[in-house]
């Protein structure tokens, strides 16, 4: 099948050119990258700077440019002093599936980093949210999410106590969260609202994950029930931008 204009599918309209047909520099020479990326493949060793700029003639500014670019749209990634050819993002379900069974679906090893478990009285704002009363015990469990050992985002769950009395002693930090409610508590997950938004990552927030402060990140506010329809958890999970991407099945309504 043909498709006008250069609009096959996923690829941006037109292919990024502009309906007056002027293309700016630093983007004609991301295009000409872009496709020798395709010739490197996945891990493959991106010549310098200095090089690409002798190669398409074009000022270094003009390829750092392009560059920068790239590696905000997670095509290329930092290795060491070099840069490489990056590869496919992960592509999250939004659905009440763990990240640890979207991240296994696409071939790719999950794991968790635990840099915080606290146990603190549970604000007013936060007590609707968890099914908890005000100044009642509530944990916060922070941790950052690995795929393959590579850093690409940090969650933060907030749950009664009431409700998991014992997950500073029974819960594997590097595990399923949702797994443990499952198999040793018996609570399952009926369902959730999700709000989804883009934004930049905090200075701590960069340093955990790993990434520029510029890096725009993906943010995902889930309040999740169980089956009975209470509450149970609020949990805010930031990804990587350059790593993530996020998809639904969607059907008609009722």
């Amino acid at each position: 099948m043909d498709y006008p204009n250069d609009q096959v599918p996923g690829a941006p309209i037109r292919s990024g050119i502009p309906e007056h047909g002027r293309i700016p520099k630093y983007y004609a020479v991301k295009a000409r990258i872009a496709v020798l990326l395709d010739e490197l493949g996945e891990g493959g060793l991106l010549p310098t700077e200095r090089d690409l700029a002798e190669r398409y003639e074009v000022a270094r500014e003009t390829v750092r440019q392009a560059l920068r670019e790239l590696l905000l749209e997670g095509r290329l990634r930092r290795h060491g002093r070099g840069t490489v050819v990056a590869g496919p993002k992960l592509e999250q379900p939004l659905s009440l599936a763990s990240y640890t069974e979207g991240v296994r679906r696409q071939g790719r090893r999950p794991g968790r980093n635990l840099i915080s478990l606290e146990r603190f009285p549970c604000p007013e704002a936060l007590a609707p949210d968890i099914g908890a009363r005000p100044g009642e015990p509530v944990w916060h469990l922070e941790r950052v999410l690995l795929a393959d050992d590579e850093r690409v985002g940090l969650e933060s769950t907030y749950v009664s106590v009431t409700r998991v009395p014992r997950l500073d002693s029974e819960f594997e930090p590097d595990s399923s969260f949702y797994v443990y409610l499952r198999d040793r508590l018996g609570i399952g997950f009926g369902d959730a609202d999700e709000r989804l938004e883009t934004v930049l990552a905090t200075p701590r927030e960069a340093l955990l994950i790993g990434t520029p402060p510029a890096l725009p990140m993906l943010l995902i506010h889930r309040l999740s029930r169980d089956t009975a329809g209470r509450p149970l958890e609020r949990v805010r999970s930031l990804y990587r931008g350059d790593r993530f991407s996020f998809t639904a099945h969607l059907g008609p309504r009722g």
